[in-house]
């Protein structure tokens, strides 16, 4: 597999697509991430999941949350 040339690379688009991989890998919706959050004492809601994800704009911590909250403890770059 060939590495991408990084100066045009999308780390938005890279970022949102792990996340949104792992919901699919795990068969999990943006209702079940949100309850699971909240659990975690981190209220989100569906639609801000989506709005977040669907933009890819979403900081770090919002990204280690979700992979908390679906339990993932290996993620493949």
């Amino acid at each position: 597999m060939t590495k991408p040339d990084f100066k045009d690379f999308d780390w938005t688009s890279h970022a949102k697509n792990l996340l949104k991989g792992e919901l699919k890998r795990k068969g999990m919706s943006y209702r079940q991430l949100a309850e699971r959050l909240t659990e975690m004492n981190i209220p989100e809601n569906e639609r801000n999941i989506a709005n977040k994800i669907s933009r890819g704009g979403f900081t770090a911590a919002f990204f280690l949350q979700c992979l908390e909250a679906m339990e993932i403890d290996n993620l493949r770059l």
